[in-house]
C-alpha cells in the first residue's frame, strides 16, 4: 500500500524539495504551508501530480487530515535573522502551539514524525565541532532567542511526547542550508552574496567575516531528512545533518564573487548581537546511523544555487 507523508512547511525552500523527492519515491504527500515564508510557485512542478496536495493551513490552530499518515515531516517555522525577528512572536507559537498541534496529530495517526530543528540550538558554542550531546550556549533573552528558544522549546516537547505517549520521533539539526529556491532577501550568507553578487552590488560582510559556517547543499539535506525518517528504531534519537566542511564568511563571499565574476566590493558591517562565531556539525551519528555524509561539495553546490539565481529568479 502506498505510504501517505504530511510535510509541514512544504512550500518553503527545503520543504519543496523534500515534496519532490517523497512523491518520486512514490508516497502521497500532503504539504501544510501557510505561505508565510513559502511560496506557491515553489510548488508548481507538483500540482499537477496525484500524489500530490497542497494544504493552506496555519499549524498554530489545530487540524487534521481525512486518512492516514505514516509519516510527518515538521519543517515549519520562520528561519532566517530577518524573517524571524521581524515575526518573533509568530516564530515562538509556531515552534509552540503548532508543534504541539503536529504531536497531537502524529500521535493520533500513529505516524512517525521528524521536526527540523537546528544548529542554532548550540548558539555561540564553546565546543567545536557540535556534537549532538552538546548542550549549547544560548541567550535566553537575547535578539536571537525568539528561534534559538523557539526550537529548544520544540525539541523538549517533542521529547516528552517520546517518554509519555511513546511517539515514534526524531529530531534532525540542520545546519546552513543551500540551493536553488532561495529566497534572495532572506538574508542567509550564501543568497545574500550570490544576490549582491550578480547586481555588482557591494557583498556586505558582518563583522570581520573570521566566522565560520558549514554549508549543506539542498539535495544532500533532503537526503538525509528522509534516511533519518524512514529508519527504524530511531525514536528519540537527536542527529546533526549538515555538511562538516567550515569556511569563514569572508571565504565564501570571496568564491562567490570569484564564481560569478562579479565586480562588486566586499564591505564590512558590525556584526549582530550574539552571531555565532564558529559552526561546525559532528556527522559521526549520521554516518554510523544513517549511512549518511554530504555528497556536494560548495563550489559544486554554489555553481548551482548560482545559475538558479541567474536565471532570474
Amino acid at each position: 500500500m502506498k505510504k501517505t507523508a504530511l510535510v509541514a512547511g512544504g512550500a518553503g525552500f527545503i520543504g519543496s524539495h523534500l515534496c519532490e523527492a517523497l512523491v518520486e519515491l512514490g508516497m502521497k504527500v500532503y504539504c501544510v504551508d501557510n505561505l508565510g515564508t513559502g511560496k506557491a510557485e515553489n510548488l508548481k512542478g507538483l500540482k499537477r501530480d496525484k500524489n500530490f496536495k497542497f494544504i493552506k493551513k496555519d499549524i498554530r490552530k489545530k487540524f487534521t487530515i481525512k486518512g492516514k499518515i505514516d509519516y510527518l515531516f515538521h519543517l515549519a517555522s520562520y528561519a532566517s535573522p530577518p524573517y524571524y525577528q521581524s515575526k518573533s512572536i509568530e516564530t515562538l507559537m509556531t515552534n509552540s502551539m503548532g508543534t504541539y498541534n503536529l504531536l497531537e496529530l502524529a500521535r493520533g495517526k500513529k505516524a512517525v514524525y521528524l521536526i527540523t530543528s537546528t544548529s542554532e540550538t548550540y548558539g555561540d558554542p564553546l565546543e567545536h565541532p557540535q556534537k549532538e550531546t552538546y548542550w549549547g550556549n544560548v541567550n535566553p533573552v537575547g535578539i536571537r532567542s525568539c528561534y534559538d528558544e523557539a526550537k529548544r522549546f520544540a525539541e523538549a516537547l517533542t521529547m516528552e511526547f517520546v517518554r509519555k505517549h511513546s511517539l515514534d520521533a526524531r529530531i534532525i539539526r540542520i545546519f546552513n542550508t543551500y540551493g536553488p529556491r532561495l529566497q534572495k532577501d532572506d538574508g542567509r550568507v550564501i543568497s545574500n552574496f550570490i544576490w549582491q553578487a550578480i547586481h555588482n552590488n557591494d557583498l556586505t560582510i558582518y563583522g570581520d567575516g573570521s566566522q565560520t559556517r558549514s554549508f549543506c547543499y539542498i539535495s544532500d539535506q533532503v537526503k538525509g531528512l528522509i534516511a533519518a525518517m524512514l529508519k527504524p528504531g530511531l525514536k528519540g534519537e537527536v542527529i546533526n545533518i549538515g555538511n562538516p566542511g567550515e569556511f569563514t564568511v569572508k571565504q565564501a563571499a570571496v568564491m562567490i564573487k570569484e564564481m560569478t565574476g562579479s565586480e562588486s566590493k566586499i564591505i564590512y558591517k558590525p556584526l549582530p548581537k550574539d552571531d555565532p562565531t564558529r559552526r561546525k556539525p559532528d556527522i559521526t551519528k549520521a554516518k554510523k546511523l544513517l549511512g549518511w555524509e554530504p555528497a556536494v561539495g560548495l563550489k559544486q553546490g554554489l555553481e548551482k544555487t548560482i545559475e538558479w539565481f541567474k536565471n532570474g529568479r
